[in-house]
């Protein structure tokens, strides 16, 4: 069965460069810079994505859907016209969705077992 829609179940775990992106996208669309800067923001620049990462990354984002290239084109003259704007899918935000609810179960996990933060608290 070709170009079949997996399940999201066997996209899980997302790498840390998909998750990064797609939490990127969650808010706006932006392009390839933005994107980079926002994972950066969004690490505390602990995370500094570089360009072969990234349009890798999104090459193969867009060919599973789970973002697109925008239609929609800032202003030529406030903007680069050679920018590729991307958004999030319908089907990437599930994914985005799925994946968040499988690390907040991990980190549920780590609390119980008390491995990070308070009294008794390892890292």
């Amino acid at each position: 069965m070709e170009n079949r829609t997996p399940e999201i179940n066997e996209l899980l775990p997302l790498t840390a460069a998909v998750f990064q992106i797609l939490l990127a996208l969650a808010d706006q669309e932006r392009h390839g810079y933005g994107i980079m800067q926002e994972v950066a923001a969004m690490t505390q620049n602990q995370v500094q994505m570089g360009p072969g990462t990234l349009y890798g990354t999104i090459k193969r984002m867009l060919n599973a859907r789970l973002i697109a290239e925008s239609d929609e084109r800032p202003d030529p003259e406030l903007d680069d016209e050679r920018r590729r704007y991307y958004r999030l899918t319908d089907w990437g935000q599930q994914v985005l969705a799925a994946e968040t609810q499988r690390l907040s179960a991990l980190v549920s996990v780590a609390q119980t077992k008390r491995v990070f933060g308070g009294a008794g608290g390892g890292v």
